[in-house]
């Protein structure tokens, strides 16, 4: 695990600053018993933390179930440890939505081993990104844009936005992707736990993996596209253009929705791909009143919460990508 750590030490900042949540501090957890272990505690203990911090945009807390919690976590047969996270969304009436993901912020042998063997990162197990939060809140606040269309995202890790968007919008169909086995397991699991909140929306989970050839049934077919913190690794942005370009209904109006933090050349470099695959774009900064001053509160220091925050690092512009 040594070299795993200082791998993630110098992918830049990635691990580090990424990992502040932009949620509301939680209640009290549920009483943890000893027998559980420190290492039980501390983990449990590190959501809190991370929930604390942010853009306070979408509360949560974590909550106990039998079948997936015990005192606070449950470590599976096989699997690393995991707790359940209820996130109460920001509207009168809004369901809870309940997601299941990773305690500990680590990988292990088995995590890099499905990543050779599919090409994938393992971003999406080791923690809940920030980008996806302000994500999910965008879309809850731009729900028309939603109604009644075909949606995918990718990328998705846990999935928090498509889920928002199959339990408010009135989608017709949300399909939440991500290109490793391990993370659509988890998104499936979410799904799972929450179809009571979807309505007549049709949700379900696909591994798609962004160089895939033959996606011939999903060619054309969705109006919306939605990603967050994808742009990253400029190793998949060949793949990732073309597979925009693939997805996108071109006999009606459709866009593609992203949200990532401009980190060194990393996002200039993908709009140069989008650009260079005949597709047009579009960047705008602040999108969002809300989210805009809380950037600007922790740019002027007024907010402790996030000591690390950097504009490029750490702040989540939006892209609009249209063909």
């Amino acid at each position: 695990m040594e070299a795993y750590r200082t791998t993630a030490k110098a992918s830049s900042l990635r691990w580090q600053i990424l990992r502040q949540a932009l949620l509301r501090r939680p209640p009290p957890l549920i009483s943890e018993e000893k027998e559980e272990g420190e290492q039980s505690e501390t983990s449990i203990k590190r959501i809190s933390r991370k929930a604390s911090q942010g853009f306070n945009l979408i509360p949560c807390h974590v909550v106990e179930d039998d079948a997936v919690l015990s005192s606070g976590s449950l470590k599976r047969p096989g699997h690393a440890r995991e707790a359940r996270v209820c996130y109460t969304l920001p509207i009168d009436g809004a369901p809870r939505l309940f997601l299941t993901q990773r305690v500990d912020e680590r990988a292990d042998l088995g995590d890099f081993e499905i990543c050779n063997r599919y090409n994938v990162d393992n971003t999406g197990l080791v923690c809940h990104w920030p980008s996806e939060d302000v994500l999910a809140y965008f879309c809850l606040s731009q729900a028309d844009m939603f109604r009644y269309k075909r949606v995918i995202e990718l990328g998705s890790g846990y999935g928090l936005a498509g889920l928002v968007i199959a339990a408010i919008t009135e989608a017709s169909e949300v399909v939440i992707s991500d290109g490793n086995p391990q993370v659509v397991d988890y998104i499936q699991r979410n799904i799972d736990a929450n179809t009571g909140a979807f309505g007549a929306t049709r949700v379900n989970s696909m591994a798609l993996h962004w160089d895939q050839e033959e996606i011939s049934n999903l060619s054309n077919a969705f109006d919306v596209i939605i990603a967050s913190d994808c742009t990253f690794f400029k190793e998949f942005h060949n793949g990732l253009a073309r597979i925009i370009k693939l997805l996108l209904n071109k006999a009606g109006p459709s866009q593609a929705i992203f949200f990532s933090p401009k980190r060194g050349n990393s996002l200039d470099k993908f709009l140069e791909t989008i650009d260079q695959n005949g597709l047009f774009f579009s960047l705008t900064e602040n999108y969002d009143p809300e989210v805009w001053k809380r950037h600007q509160e922790f740019m002027d220091c007024k907010n402790s919460s996030w000591s690390s925050y950097e504009r490029d690092h750490c702040y989540p512009v939006m892209v609009r990508i249209t063909i």
